[in-house]
This record gives structure tokens, sequence and C-alpha cells, in this order.
């Protein structure tokens, strides 16, 4: 009988060390919000772009770029564009607010599904897994 016929049990696992940690996804970015926050409200009331940048006395390429978060809107772009919605600055902030909220709760809950999956990915391990150490 050769040494090679007996077989042992197979070697326990190691512990999983990841190479870098699970994604966690990002806040929302400000000007992003504000831009989606406006759109909609512009939106809402059926308004053109040109509409509310002519009434805010706004150009209408920079409101633009505010609504798709490619700007960072000074206070006075930001007063001068909720006027023009018919709102007042701490309304249109107030709306941002929420906004915020809502984002930044669902980012967490998505957070914290991410960070489980991923600690229920290393605890338990496939048999034919190589797992190599950062």
């Amino acid at each position: 009988m050769s040494s090679h016929a007996s077989k042992s049990a197979p070697a326990p696992a190691a512990p999983v060390i990841p190479l870098r940690p699970a994604p966690v996804p990002s806040e929302p970015l400000w000007r992003n919000v504000v831009g989606d926050v406006l759109r909609r409200e512009r939106l809402a009331q059926k308004r053109t772009l040109k509409d509310v940048a002519d009434a805010g006395r706004i150009s209408m390429p920079y409101l633009s770029e505010v609504e798709r978060g490619r700007k960072e809107a000074s206070s006075e772009v930001l007063a001068a564009a909720a006027k023009a919605l018919g709102l007042s600055l701490a309304e249109l902030l107030a709306l941002v607010q929420a906004e915020l909220i809502r984002l930044a709760s669902r980012t967490h809950v998505q957070s914290v599904r991410t960070v489980g999956r991923a600690a229920a990915r290393q605890s338990a391990p496939r048999q034919s897994e190589v797992r190599l150490a950062a």
C-alpha cells in the first residue's frame, strides 16, 4: 500500500483577508442635488430653461450647467433661480435638504447591504477558492 492511497480530510479554510475594502457608495454631491431639485421644480411648472433663466436674469447655458450638476451656483444665483420659480431661497434649500436626506438614507442602506454581502462572501469560502493575503 502506497502512502498516496490514504487521503486525509481537507485543510480548514484560511480566514479571508480582503485585498481592498468593499466599495461604499459615496454621498450625493450638493451641486447634483441642487440641480436635480431646480430641474424638477422647473419641469413641474412646465416651464422652459429659457423662461426660468430670463426670469432669474441668469444666462441660459449657466442655468443648464447648474441643473446638470456641472457648476456650483453661488447663493445669489440660487436665490435668483428660486425667485424665478416662485420659491424663496429657504424653500429651495428645504427641498434640497429633503432630497439629500432621502438620497443619504438610500446610500446608507446600500452601503449596509454591500458591507453585509461582502462579509457573507468572506465568511463562506468555497473549497476550490484560493485566498490571497494583501
